[in-house]
């Protein structure tokens, strides 16, 4: 099998820590080099990495022929120009999340042809997240009615850049989005109307606690809150007619071990009823990848596009306008 070769703009940590080393586990992907904006950084990186070359610009990157596919994982107000730079250099681009600061800076990706551009949701493409969603569509909760969910980190740092709202920082933008896809995956469906409730940093302006409750129409209904300045924690639970299902470390499933979901009826309240279905470890960055390559090589289609991101970043938008509001906002359409 021809390997895609790869090439990735920045030295970022997610893609350091995690998406790179991921990728290189992969027979499917070749992972070419690095560009950066300092030369010095990206030689460092392709060393550590064991990757062939480093690029001085990104620039120099997306101007090698070989490179097929670029990974985007720079900061979020750099996401839609550098995405159009690559797709316009003829490369498929695999942009991290949240693929714009709103939904309107979507639209300028929209005229380009010939390339898939994909946002990087790698919990779609993990184990547990599929065979859950499996689990619900065939009655194993019941009918599904409320997700609840809660991510959070402690980040102080005045430097970083999820706490320059210039940058598109913030916990909603950062972290927010994981809830709302699980919504929109779990669910099978698109909210309707949502609302939310904001604290935001006195220096940063950034928002430092999200909470929100989304109207997925038919009684169905996502509740979640996330935060920049909070213990670690993670969660999601999908409480049906009948069982409620729980998913153990639902964002940054550790690739080396193996992964949960948790099914219980509740009958004795203390997880005495409690059913564990056990998955063996994946890595869900490696999935997604290997799944972004198949649709570069024409054996199937791309499993998440464009209108797909734009309607995740309509919810957020809407989410925001909520804050300002105070009231209840429709997604728009």
């Amino acid at each position: 099998m021809k390997r895609i070769v790869w090439g990735v703009l920045s030295t970022a940590k997610i893609g350091m820590n995690k998406v790179i080393p991921a990728l290189l586990k992969s027979d499917q992907i070749r992972v070419k080099g690095i560009g950066s904006r300092n030369l010095v950084n990206a030689q460092q990186a392709v060393a550590a990495l064991g990757l062939e070359q480093a690029y001085g610009a990104y620039e120099e990157l997306l101007a090698d022929p070989e490179i097929e596919v670029i990974y985007n994982p720079l900061p979020n107000h750099l996401h839609v120009p550098m995405t159009l730079a690559a797709a316009r250099a003829g490369k498929h681009v695999l942009c991290e999340k949240p693929m714009a600061l709103n939904a309107a800076e979507i639209d300028a990706l929209c005229d380009v042809k010939d390339v898939y551009i994909q946002e990087a949701f790698m919990v779609r493409h993990s184990l547990q997240w599929i065979e859950a969603r499996r689990l619900i569509r065939d009655g194993a909760i019941g009918r599904p009615q409320m997700i609840q969910s809660y991510f959070s980190y402690d980040n102080l740092d005045p430097g970083n850049i999820r706490n320059k709202v210039e940058w598109g920082g913030g916990g909603l933008l950062d972290i927010g989005c994981y809830p709302v896809v699980a919504g929109r995956f779990f669910f099978d469906a698109e909210p309707v109307r949502v609302m939310a409730l904001i604290k935001r940093h006195e220096t940063f302006g950034t928002d430092v606690i999200a909470s929100a409750l989304l109207d997925f129409g038919h009684g169905r209904q996502l509740s979640f809150t996330v935060s920049t300045q909070a213990g670690r924690s993670q969660s999601i639970n999908v409480f049906g007619t009948k069982a409620r299902l729980s998913l153990p470390i639902p964002f940054n499933q550790p690739p080396d071990r193996a992964q949960h979901i948790v099914i219980d009826n509740g009958a004795t309240l203390d997880g005495g009823t409690a059913v564990t279905h056990t998955l063996p470890p994946a890595d869900q960055y490696q999935l997604m990848g290997e799944a972004f390559c198949r649709a570069v090589r024409g054996e199937a289609p791309l499993p998440y596009g464009l209108d797909d991101a734009r309607a995740n970043m309509r919810i957020l938008d809407a989410l925001f306008r909520s804050e300002t509001s105070g009231q209840w906002e429709e997604v728009a359409a």
